[in-house]
């Protein structure tokens, strides 16, 4: 079971998150409509990796938010904040500079959420990213995976804790 200060704890096994301790799967996606980012380029720092259904609904609007008012405290475990949601690299640019958001939001658009897939944080169903977080260790290894009920922020706490977990 994930371990969480939430009042939400789920499995891991109902959601399909991979779980800590598993290789986090390496991608590229798109940043801009001409910029990639590549996740095995971070390898030799952490990085948390907030899955998120959509740009634009309330929920998704106020998480990261929220993760762009803590972004110095990530930073001050040298962590790479990437959001990704399976809009496009355009609706990103136009949420982003809607937020002030101050880092990448990645776009799993094509093959649409192919890369949420592979982390097993896909709603099938609903053609959207769960609303899945992974602190992914220095080396490339999942540390630490959370997914919450899709209209509930998660909050930050539990990646804090995370980040303050990983060997120094």
């Amino acid at each position: 079971m994930v371990q969480s200060s939430a009042s939400n704890i789920v499995p891991i096994q109902s959601v399909g998150v991979l779980p800590a301790g598993a290789a986090a799967p390496n991608f590229t996606l798109h940043v801009t409509p001409d910029q990639t980012l590549t996740m095995s380029d971070l390898l030799g720092r952490p990085v948390i990796l907030a899955f998120y259904p959509a740009d634009w609904s309330p929920v998704c609007g106020d998480q990261m938010a929220l993760y762009n008012e803590i972004l110095p405290e990530f930073r001050k475990f040298g962590a790479e904040l990437l959001g990704v949601s399976v809009d496009g690299a355009w609706c990103h640019n136009a949420f982003a500079q809607s937020r002030h958001l101050h880092f990448p939001l990645l776009a799993d658009f094509e093959p649409k959420g192919a890369v949420a897939r592979q982390y097993g944080a896909y709603r099938t169903a609903d053609g959207l990213c769960e609303r899945a977080l992974f602190v992914v260790d220095k080396t490339g290894v999942i540390a630490w995976s959370y997914c919450s009920p899709v209209a509930v922020n998660p909050g930050a706490d539990d990646i804090l804790q995370a980040l303050e977990d990983l060997p120094k």
